[in-house]
């Protein structure tokens, strides 16, 4: 498909819900409005990040998938602008938690999830607390107006995840993000190793990347994260087409020729070339068998 206009976006949150569910539902609005017809969110933007920390408290924060007030909203709002929207929530399942995202299709209807795999335990970014690691494995979904996958956040440092929704059928691969500063390391900025990894997805399996991101400052207590913002779109050589500045809530959009990917992705035979074979050392944890 020639022409698709796709969105991310980017916002600051508050323990408000109900207002980051309307600030969230305007830059969906306000992308549609600009043609977009897949727009993604970032990652658990119904509340601040609340892994800054290990709070119990949290754990009342997750719903089921059914129950979740962002996917049963955006359920309507998808119907009405014919648009795609990927919901991420913290999800419960009896005893157990996930760093999900729901997908909803553009006519309202939820086509499955994705759980995050890839869980981070380092300072501020407590997930392991919180996360089990997610047991859907790689997804794509043939939404109305691409085949889409997704990864969520630390996911996007492994190339295997990507490499597998590209050989799964993925055009797009969307990346909801939580990604800024590290507390106690104020010098390190995490945002040029953050765009490149995707980057390189994008590069090496001939296929747009989109990643979303949050803004703001968020302080927890003696734990204080300023998120980087940042988001961006890529074309299908790696190249960034669109990116958003670090502190403003937004939105930003680029047009994608799929069908030129899909042509430039098999003229590299990128696929075709592969050597499962010989990859026996990504079944080990160790590399060796």
């Amino acid at each position: 498909m020639a022409g698709l206009i796709v969105a991310v976006a980017q916002m600051s949150c508050s323990w408000d819900r109900d207002e980051n569910l309307q600030k969230a539902e305007g830059l969906v609005r306000e992308a549609a409005a600009q043609g977009a017809r897949i727009i993604q969110l970032q990652e658990l933007f119904e509340t601040p990040y609340f892994c800054q920390q290990e709070n119990p408290a949290y754990f009342d924060l997750a719903t089921p998938l059914e129950e979740n007030p962002a996917v049963r909203h955006f359920r309507s709002v998808a119907a009405e602008l014919d648009a795609v929207l990927p919901v991420p929530f913290f999800e419960r399942v009896n005893n157990t938690f996930f760093n999900s995202t729901a997908v909803i299709d553009a006519g309202g209807e939820i086509l499955g999830l994705y759980r995050k795999m890839h869980i981070p335990d380092a300072p501020g970014y407590l997930e392991k607390y919180y996360f089990a690691p997610g047991d859907t494995g790689p997804k794509v979904w043939a939404t109305r107006h691409a085949t889409i996958g997704i990864g969520i956040c630390f996911d996007q440092y492994y190339p295997e995840l990507a490499r597998s929704m590209v050989l799964m059928g993925a055009e797009i691969l969307f990346y909801p993000s939580a990604a800024g500063s590290v507390p106690g390391i104020p010098d390190l900025d995490q945002c040029p190793r953050w765009q490149a990894a995707m980057q390189g997805h994008a590069a090496c399996n001939a296929v747009h990347v989109a990643a979303c991101n949050r803004v703001g400052t968020e302080v927890m207590d003696d734990s204080e994260i300023t998120w980087m913002g940042s988001s961006f779109i890529t074309d299908s050589e790696g190249n960034k087409i669109v990116e958003a500045d670090r502190t403003s809530d937004t939105v930003i959009t680029a047009e994608l020729d799929l069908d030129l990917a899909r042509l430039i992705r098999h003229g590299y035979g990128f696929f075709n070339h592969r050597r499962p074979d010989a990859y026996g050392a990504l079944m080990t944890m160790t590399g060796r068998a």
